[in-house]
């Protein structure tokens, strides 16, 4: 016997009656949960197989959060051989759990044997053999069947010699039989696959508009023009125009008390004037640290007044975790084991060369880890406890993933309802292995992804990883303002929102997008001139809008576009369709569960007006190819007759009418809805 042989016993424990590969969603070999909201059509795919040439079926078992087990028909795909798959969409928040069983089916092996036999003439005593079987294969599939009057009537007219053979034989073969026998199956060999778990969170975790201001740039100018400091109050006002243009959540950068050692003039100097701001992100000062407020804004009173409008309002408040603090933050007095301390006794301050960042102190995760964990956990929750249930955590990936996994495991243990966003521009391996860390969501590259290819190769990979990674989409940030966006003018800005609105459900924009706001602080340079990082910036946003300098009518549209179609709701599905010009790029998205079909086609150049024939993928959105349909423009209002053929349709954007078309298409027959919700499975490879 070969010495690197298994043992036989070890053998058998490995391979079972049947075999149950490559099932999905799966994440790290099942040591973590899959990802999924309540309410999201969620598909689950499997490979199955056995020797011979019997047939094999499937069946998905679904244990929910409250113990509820239930059975799942799976279906055979279309496209991979031997895969099955089935869809399921969770009504309860939790965790589920879930494996696919595999077994034998001898109804579906007797039925196609005989229909084979009967279509190459074999006679009725030649069949004598399968007739019997059959008629004892629906014995014992009467016997399990609450209701089986279709199984009876079908075994009676086997059994009826006085008949034709193909009269007798096809009730046997009967849709109406196949579809008893699916939600009863006559199951032999059962083999049970591994259990896999999927955490459902709440819906906001994956469908939400996000949109950034500065609490403090809220309160307006003096009477000579000079910048107010905003308040709690101040901050509330402001909560009404953008609740207004339909966004869900608010998010704030850090409100804290801001460092006066070291402190960041305008445009990060180093040498700040009377006055001066400096950054949020320099957290504590004499005045408190991570659980304080900055006493410019006001106090706790004055912030819950805020929250308490902000929820008449719909809004929910997501705050910014900076795990990093100022050098007169009380941690750098009270607890020095929390940063790294240099030789020379000082501490180290934050450094990404040649970036410095004086005013900052990185915490050091390796020094006190039992007492910095709980200093942590205790400043998180109390702001859980004043009602915060969405935190936009600020460069994760600069700290231990173990952390995370128990900081977010450890606050849903009584709070499962808060949600984490990682500010983790990064590589693929950090990003994801946040994700399936814990977080929520995640920001992407997508600021940088802007040629047609580009956002292509994006758009299949937000599908690919939707199991680990809910993306999103951010136009621009306080740290990013994109030279597509410093060239491209008005156009730019609204072709920029029109695809990250429309790519995920996840999206955000940073106030000052709906401006036009495009000035660097340097040619080549992403960070804005007069950046809001590091001074008070008042925006006369209602007077931008009179004199039709503003984008809010349009982000408005968008977002009530995102809200009443539903296929811009899910990140599982999606289509690109073929267009001869690398200046459009059209894509559809389909909602397995409504069947609401939605094409996007976006002019990608700001500049010029561009056009083309767009050939449309008909199976992708539910059309027979060749079938002629009305399509109606989301944007515009417009409606036109297109159809599903190789020569295509012809669409023209022009930047200063119109960048995008969003048409919805017809709704989506209930019989290819299941289809298409698996389909973008076996277009894509990506196993996390």
């Amino acid at each position: 016997m070969r010495q690197d042989c298994w043992p036989a016993e070890r053998v058998s424990n490995m391979v079972a009656r049947l075999g149950i590969d490559d099932v999905r969603p799966q994440i790290s070999g099942r040591t973590l949960p899959a990802k999924a909201v309540v309410g999201e059509v969620v598909p689950v795919s499997a490979l199955v197989w056995r020797e011979g040439h019997d047939a094999v079926s499937a069946t998905l078992v679904l244990i929910s959060p409250s113990g509820e087990q239930t059975r799942v028909p799976m279906q055979q795909e279309v496209y991979r051989p031997d895969y099955v798959h089935a869809v399921f969409i969770p009504r309860e928040q939790g965790l589920w759990r879930f494996r696919v069983d595999a077994w034998s089916d001898p109804m579906a092996t007797w039925r196609n044997a005989v229909e084979k036999k009967v279509a190459a003439g074999q006679t009725e005593a030649q069949l004598a053999n399968d007739i019997a079987h059959g008629a004892d294969l629906f014995a014992a599939a009467i016997a399990q069947t609450p209701s089986p009057g279709v199984l009876e009537a079908a075994r009676a007219t086997l059994l009826d010699a006085s008949l034709p053979l193909a009269e007798r034989i096809a009730p046997g073969t009967s849709a109406e039989v196949q579809a008893v026998l699916a939600e009863y199956p006559l199951r032999e060999l059962v083999t049970r696959g591994p259990i896999a778990d999927i955490l459902v969170e709440r819906r906001a975790a994956l469908v939400n508009s996000w949109y950034e201001l500065f609490p403090r740039s809220t309160g307006g100018v003096d009477t000579q023009g000079n910048p107010v400091h905003g308040t709690w109050a101040t901050t509330a006002a402001a909560l009404d125009r953008v609740a207004a243009m339909g966004f869900d959540t608010v998010y704030f950068p850090p409100i804290h008390p801001i460092g006066e050692v070291n402190r960041k003039g305008r445009n990060n100097t180093l040498d700040p004037e009377d006055g001066d701001v400096g950054s949020p992100w320099a957290i504590g000062s004499k005045h408190g640290g991570h659980d304080a407020f900055d006493p410019a804004l006001g106090d706790e009173d004055a912030f819950l007044d805020m929250m308490d409008h902000a929820n008449e309002l719909g809004l929910e408040i997501a705050l910014d975790f900076a795990l990093q603090a100022a050098p007169d933050h009380p941690w750098a007095k009270q607890h020095p084991e929390f940063f790294t301390v240099l030789p020379d006794g000082t501490i180290a301050y934050a450094e990404n060369p040649p970036k410095k960042y004086q005013d900052i102190y990185p915490l050091n995760f390796d020094n006190a880890p039992e007492a910095l964990y709980a200093e942590i956990y205790r400043v998180l929750m109390y702001w859980v406890d004043l009602g915060v249930t969405t935190f936009r955590v600020d460069n994760p990936h600069t700290k231990p993933v173990n952390f995370w996994h128990w900081l977010i495991a450890k606050v849903h243990e009584t709070d499962p309802d808060v949600i984490f966003l990682a500010e983790a521009f990064t590589r693929p391996p950090r990003m994801y292995g946040l994700s399936k860390a814990g977080f929520s969501q995640s920001y992407t590259h997508f600021t940088w992804k802007t040629t047609k290819a580009e956002l292509t190769d994006f758009g299949q990979l937000l599908v690919d990883v939707a199991d680990v990674s809910r993306p999103n989409l951010f136009v621009n940030t306080p740290d990013i303002l994109h030279a597509s966006l410093q060239e491209g003018g008005p156009a730019a800005f609204a072709l920029r929102a029109t695809l990250a609105a429309t790519l995920s459900p996840l999206w955000g924009v940073y106030s000052g997008y709906e401006l036009y706001e495009s000035r660097p602080v340097a040619e080549g340079s992403e960070e804005y001139l007069d950046s809001e990082k590091y001074q008070l910036r008042p925006r006369d946003f209602g007077a931008a809008l009179e004199r039709g300098a503003s984008l809010e009518p349009y982000l408005t549209l968008l977002n009530h576009i995102r809200r009443t179609n539903p296929a811009l709701q899910q990140l599982r599905q999606i289509r690109f369709h073929d267009i001869a010009n690398d200046k459009i790029i059209a894509y559809s998205k389909v909602d397995a569960d409504s069947g609401n079909a939605v094409l996007v086609v976006v002019n990608l150049d700001p500049h010029a007006t561009q056009e083309g024939m767009l050939r449309i993928d008909a199976p992708s959105v539910g059309l027979n190819p060749g079938e002629t349909f009305d399509v109606h423009d989301q944007v515009t209002g417009e409606r036109y007759t297109w159809t599903a053929n190789d020569t295509g349709n012809f669409v023209r954007l022009a930047p200063e009418k119109n960048v995008a078309h969003i048409f919805r298409l017809p709704e989506v027959p209930q019989a290819r809805r299941e289809a298409l919700a698996y389909r973008q499975i076996s277009d894509h490879d990506y196993r996390p």
